[in-house]
């Protein structure tokens, strides 16, 4: 069995997340469970992380030069159309 080392950082960065993860679903299930006992932290750590969930997840980072646009490259590769049939669909 090979046996990797993840880096430090990895190691942190799962563990806010976790964290952060973790923080989110008591905030939720206090605001389901009781809804009278709770306050503005738990609404606004519920909603802040709900409007994360919201960010598009297709946008993709760029190359760092400003003006130049990312291009994405797949290996899928589009279906060749033969003899005069209809336009994309």
């Amino acid at each position: 069995m090979v046996r990797r080392r993840v880096p430090p950082a990895t190691l942190a960065l799962v563990a806010i997340g976790l964290a952060a993860g973790g923080l989110w679903w008591w905030a939720v299930l206090r605001l389901l469970l009781v809804p009278g006992e709770t306050g503005p932290v738990e609404g606004a750590v519920a909603a802040g992380g709900w409007g994360l969930s919201l960010l598009p997840v297709h946008v993709a980072a760029s190359s760092g030069r400003p003006g130049v646009v990312a291009r994405h490259i797949t290996r899928a590769s589009r279906r060749r159309r033969w003899g005069a049939g209809s336009g994309p669909s």
